[in-house]
């Protein structure tokens, strides 16, 4: 149901929206996680390192998608902020053209690019060709993919975050129940595991579809609305693509440390993939919350409620600061019992490895929490040069780990990897997040 966040209490306003958030994004990313703790379980260690080895590949494809789907979605919400109903029709018809043409192409890169990247990542030789099956099917499932999270960026950006909660849920259940059948059931291994989540989608996509039809006829276009201006169209792309585009440029930083990380063996892999799966979603709340600022800005901007936003950005960083001081004790505390869920406790080399990755990157959690309050706060106002030099930070100290800490520290040089990119990350956003609020106060 859509829900007008220019007028009310913004920390409720911001809090309710963002409850149904936190849920919907650790769905999101379940599907992963489910993925990587039935491979490690079921089929092993070495077929763990295949999957965990793809993970910034993944990052890669599905950080763009993402990131792009949430940015021509904030035109959107823009539009229903300003009361203009037919904006947000011919809005959505736009994200929709635009979708099909980017997921197209993203697809025909995707698939043909797989063995390349994975070779000059220097894939360790007894897992590339199971790391090729998998992502390779993940990327052929990239419009699927595009397609719903497209659908639950528009419902969003009408103030609804309930219903793509619901939407996420039904997908993951999906996925969980298919995942043991085509993995172990009907023997497919690997590759089954990226079927699953395929197929998972499809019918995700269709009860989007179905409910927007019935329930959304705000976001449903008339004929006279996919009459489209070029200039409706590079309105949407100014918003979107910066926004994949960073998204696409922090995975970078991933790919050249998975490099890095391949060269420590296996175990390594292992062990960092199956962290950084409890890491994602240890910080989903953290995201979720930032998330909740891009769509309450781009409604109160639309509505020229500068005062709002000010205070919505207190109240944000209020609740997603004391949430990952929250977060980062439980993965200080708990971190060798989370990694005995992924792997026999007799891995311990596995063990540890997890365990130093939870701490190290619990302890910085605050970062985090401050770096998407301001991101998404900024992509909500419709800037996007600010969080792309912020992405390139991020890359850049990302490498710096890959390059030269991983030779001197080792795994823990890995570990360090997130933290120092944070930091790289959040200097210039909260920059620019206090130059913008002294500019619009002035205007």
């Amino acid at each position: 149901m859509a829900k007008n966040m220019t007028e009310g209490d913004p920390a409720r306003l911001i809090l309710y929206f963002t409850l149904p958030l936190i849920a919907g994004n650790i769905f999101q990313q379940m599907y992963s996680f489910v993925d990587t703790l039935i491979v490690g379980r079921f089929l092993g260690v070495q077929a763990l390192a295949s999957v965990g080895c793809t993970g910034s590949l993944m990052f890669l494809m599905i950080g763009f998608v993402m990131g792009t789907s949430t940015g021509l979605s904030i035109y959107t919400g823009q539009r229903f902020g300003a009361r203009d109903e037919v904006g947000v029709r011919r809005s959505a018809a736009a994200c929709a053209v635009l979708t099909g043409l980017i997921s197209l192409a993203l697809t025909i890169f995707g698939v043909l690019a797989v063995r390349p990247l994975l070779l000059l990542m220097e894939t360790p030789p007894e897992i590339y060709e199971d790391a090729v099956a998998f992502i390779s099917i993940i990327y052929a499932g990239v419009p699927l993919m595009m397609l719903f999270a497209m659908q639950t960026n528009l419902i969003r950006s009408l103030g609804d975050s309930r219903t793509p909660t619901i939407m996420l849920g039904c997908g993951l259940g999906l996925n969980i129940l298919f995942e043991p059948i085509f993995i172990i059931g009907l023997g497919w291994g690997v590759p089954g595991a990226a079927l699953a989540t395929v197929f998972s989608q499809v019918v995700a996509n269709l009860l989007g579809l179905f409910y927007i039809f019935r329930r959304v006829t705000v976001l449903v276009p008339r004929r006279e609305d996919w009459r489209l201006t070029r200039r409706e169209l590079v309105a949407h792309l100014r918003l979107g693509l910066p926004m994949g585009f960073q998204a696409s440029v922090i995975a970078l930083g991933a790919i050249i440390l998975q490099v890095a990380l391949n060269n420590l063996g296996p175990l390594a892999v292992a062990a960092y993939a199956a962290a950084q799966k409890v890491d994602t979603i240890a910080v989903m709340p953290m995201m979720s919350f930032g998330m909740a600022m891009a769509a309450y800005t781009a409604q109160n901007y639309g509505a020229r409620r500068f005062d709002r936003i000010w205070l919505g950005v207190r109240k944000g960083l209020l609740m997603s600061g004391a949430f990952s001081i929250f977060i980062g004790i439980v993965m200080v505390l708990g971190g060798r019992p989370i990694m005995e869920l992924f792997v026999g406790p007799e891995e311990i080399q596995v063990i540890e490895y997890g365990r130093l990755y939870l701490n190290v990157n619990g302890l910085c959690y605050f970062i985090l929490a401050m770096l998407f309050i301001f991101r998404f706060t900024l992509q909500g106002l419709g800037q996007t040069i600010v969080p792309t030099v912020a992405g390139i930070m991020e890359l850049i100290m990302r490498a710096v780990a890959a390059l030269f800490l991983v030779d001197w520290l080792g795994y823990l040089g890995a570990c360090l990897a997130n933290p120092l990119a944070w930091i790289g990350s959040c200097l210039p956003l909260a920059v620019a997040f206090f130059f913008t609020r002294k500019v619009l106060r002035e205007s």
